[in-house]
C-alpha cells in the first residue's frame, strides 16, 4: 500500500495511492485519522478500514492534486553519516566502526516536489539520497533480528546537506537542518509491500546527469542494526523517521567539489517507492 498525504480543494487529508490517482480514503469517514502520524499511531486496524473504504472512495488524478510531506512534523528525525564505505571514502574517510548519528530539525522537513531553499548564509548546498525508514509502533530495546517489525513503511528521502555549516564543528546537525532541507516522499510504502530493504536501487540525478547509483545492499549497516541500536538508547516512536545514509557521488565528493545552483532540479529515485524531484531556489 502505499499512503500520501496530499491536498485537493484547499485541505490536506490521506490517500492511497494506485496507479496515476490518489483515493481519497478520509474525505467525510469519522473514526479515520485525517493527518498520517495519526493513522500510524491508529494501528493496524486503522490501515484494514482505509483498504476497505477505497473500494467505494472517490478516484482523484494525481496531475490533480498536491503531494505533501507524508509526515509533517515527526517526533524524530535521526540520520545515519557514512553508511556506505564508497561515500566515506569519498569524503575523505575509511569506512567507520560505529554508527555516526546525528538528528535533522523537524522544520527541515519538505515535500517531494516543494524548492530545496540555497540560503544566502551557506555557500555550499549539496545533495544526499537516501532509504528512509518510518516506524510503526512504539519501540525499546528491540533485537535486529525482530527491529524490522517496528517498521511502519519506507519512502525516499534527500538529506540535503549545507557542507560549510556542517564542517565548522564535529558535530553534524546545524549543517543538516536547515529549514526545507529533508525533503521526503512522495508517499509512503507500507513494509508489507518491501519485500527486503536491504535490496533496492538507489539513485540521484542533476539535471539530468546522474551522480549517484547505488544499492541499499551496500550499507555497512543495515536498517535492522540502526534500528536495534538506536532502540538501546530512546524509544522509537510512531511516526519517527531514520535516514539510513547515503551512497558515493555528492557534490563534496566530485573533483571539483560542485554545490547546488539555483536552478538545479534535484531528481532522488529508490526502486519501488517512488521519486522526488525539486527545483533548487536561492533564498532572500
Amino acid at each position: 500500500m502505499k499512503l500520501a498525504t496530499f491536498s485537493h480543494d484547499g485541505r490536506a487529508r490521506i490517500g492511497l495511492v494506485e496507479g496515476s490517482s490518489v483515493i481519497d480514503v478520509t474525505a467525510g469517514r469519522s473514526g479515520l485519522p485525517e493527518e498520517m502520524k495519526g493513522l500510524i499511531e491508529a494501528g493496524p486496524e486503522a490501515l484494514e478500514a482505509a483498504k476497505r473504504l477505497a473500494a467505494s472512495a472517490p478516484h482523484i488524478p494525481l496531475a490533480h492534486v498536491k503531494l505533501h510531506a507524508p509526515i509533517a512534523r515527526p517526533g524524530k528525525i535521526m540520520a545515519l553519516g557514512k553508511n556506505y564505505a564508497d561515500h566515506a571514502a569519498e569524503m575523505g574517510g575509511k569506512a567507520p566502526d560505529h554508527m555516526m548519528w546525528f538528528s535533522k530539525a523537524q522544520t527541515s522537513v519538505n515535500g517531494p516536489y516543494d524548492p530545496i531553499p540555497l540560503p544566502p548564509v551557506t555557500g555550499f548546498v549539496d545533495y544526499e539520497v537516501e532509504l528512509v525508514a518510518v516506524i510503526g509502533l512504539r519501540t525499546k530495546g528491540v533485537s535486529a533480528d525482530d527491529a524490522l517489525s517496528a517498521v511502519f513503511g519506507y519512502m525516499v528521502g534527500n538529506d540535503v546537506s549545507a557542507r560549510d555549516w556542517q564542517r565548522r564543528t564535529s558535530q553534524y546537525v546545524i549543517g543538516k537542518s536547515f529549514d526545507g532541507h529533508a525533503p521526503i516522499g512522495p508517499w509512503i510504502t507500507t513494509a508489507e509491500d518491501v519485500a527486503d530493504p536491504q535490496a533496492l536501487s538507489i539513485g540521484c540525478s542533476i539535471n539530468g546527469e546522474t551522480r549517484q547509483a547505488g544499492h541499499t545492499s551496500d550499507m555497512i549497516f543495515s536498517i535492522a542494526d540502526q534500528i536495534a541500536e538506536l532502540s538501546q538508547v530512546m524509544t522509537l516512536e510512531p511516526g519517527d523517521l531514520i535516514f539510513s545514509g547515503t551512497p558515493s557521488g555528492v557534490g563534496a565528493g566530485m573533483d571539483p567539489p560542485q554545490a547546488l545552483k539555483d536552478g538545479d532540479v534535484v531528481r532522488c529515485e529508490i526502486e519501488g517507492l517512488g521519486v522526488l524531484e525539486a527545483t533548487c531556489q536561492a533564498t532572500a
